[in-house]
């Protein structure tokens, strides 16, 4: 559906985007996932057409649209500001485009009026100034004004950031109804490690103007393809000689001892499991959030963190007490 061919993206000197070459599937909801100023929100502006690329190509749909004009691209995009008309009605805002393409007045009434009722806004908050809703209200409305255009792309970049948490939550859980429901490609740039996994079919992890992996999230998670992106995604725990070491003499593994060795957090097991090395230490900190238990472990003079369900049955081990962890070294990763 959609290629990046050997992108580069310059401003003079500065590259912003390097060889980028991606491929994204028919229907796909894809995320650009990053840091600031890693590049994803310049890639996403030059598949919409703000930006032109100082090399390579874009394809859309078989049809190279890298200097095409951004109204003959068939997108349509949501920003982080939501770029509304603060003085119009919400009805006002999503017929925009519409009037723009001089459609009927008859014809517009009728796609506004269904885009509402997908994406859930009332015949009462069409009637609305804009200025008059909340921030999760105006992102439906942007929303709203970039599908009632049917594209066969949408975009959305960092739509949900200035938005409080529960909000985005709730938000993020319509994002993906209403991606299934109308089955358009989407592209979503955002920081968020939690949104990309929950949102995405696949993710590009960006660094530094270079794509690092391109990925399921249960990929990008488990099989972390580079050092930034185990470290990007999710917290990790970081090990070093010794426990590596002691992991090699009890299970016969072949660790790299003379380089780091990463591990998820909830891959440290506090139940005796079969092919683990067993490691004991104490606890210097112990850290409850409801759900989770998080314990920071000494282990030899090396700290890691491990993270237990709190179901209830098991009681709690305060600090100085020891305990007793296991990992299995096919879960530790190294580059």
């Amino acid at each position: 559906m959609i290629e990046f061919k050997n992108v580069e993206i310059s401003y003079g000197d500065f590259v912003a985007i390097s060889n980028l070459n991606l491929d994204i599937k028919e229907g796909e909801f894809f995320t650009f996932l990053g840091p600031s100023g890693c590049g994803k929100t310049t890639t996403l502006r030059a598949l919409v057409g703000f930006n032109i690329p100082t090399g390579g190509q874009i394809i859309s749909d078989g049809r190279d649209i890298t200097k095409e004009p951004v109204d003959k691209r068939g997108i349509g995009m949501v920003f982080q500001s939501y770029a509304l008309f603060p003085t119009m009605t919400v009805y006002e805002n999503i017929a925009f485009p519409l009037k723009i393409k001089k459609l009927s007045k008859e014809e517009i009434d009728k796609k506004v009026k269904e885009v509402a009722a997908k994406i859930k806004i009332t015949d009462e908050q069409l009637k609305k100034n804009v200025s008059e809703l909340s921030g999760g209200q105006q992102q439906r409305i942007a929303l709203a004004r970039a599908i009632v255009q049917e594209p066969k792309i949408l975009c959305l970049d960092e739509p949900l950031s200035n938005l409080d948490a529960k909000l985005r939550v709730s938000l993020r859980q319509e994002l993906k109804r209403l991606q299934r429901e109308l089955k358009i490609t989407t592209l979503y740039v955002t920081h968020d490690q939690d949104e990309a996994m929950t949102l995405s079919d696949r993710i590009a992890v960006f660094n530094n103007g270079y794509l690092e992996q391109v990925g399921t999230p249960y990929e990008i998670y488990n099989h972390s393809g580079t050092e930034f992106v185990c470290d990007f995604i999710g917290d990790i725990n970081r090990l070093g000689a010794g426990i590596l070491a002691e992991v090699n003499k009890q299970t016969g593994a072949s660790l790299d001892t003379a380089k780091t060795g990463f591990v998820r957090l909830e891959r440290f097991l506090v139940d005796e499991r079969p092919n683990c090395a067993k490691l004991e230490g104490k606890i210097v900190d112990l850290e409850y959030s409801g759900m989770l238990v998080k314990y920071t472990v000494d282990i030899n003079g090396e700290t890691i963190r491990i993270v237990e369900k709190n179901d209830g049955r098991n009681k709690f081990i305060e600090e100085g007490q020891t305990l007793t962890v296991y990992v299995n070294p096919k879960d530790i990763m190294q580059y």
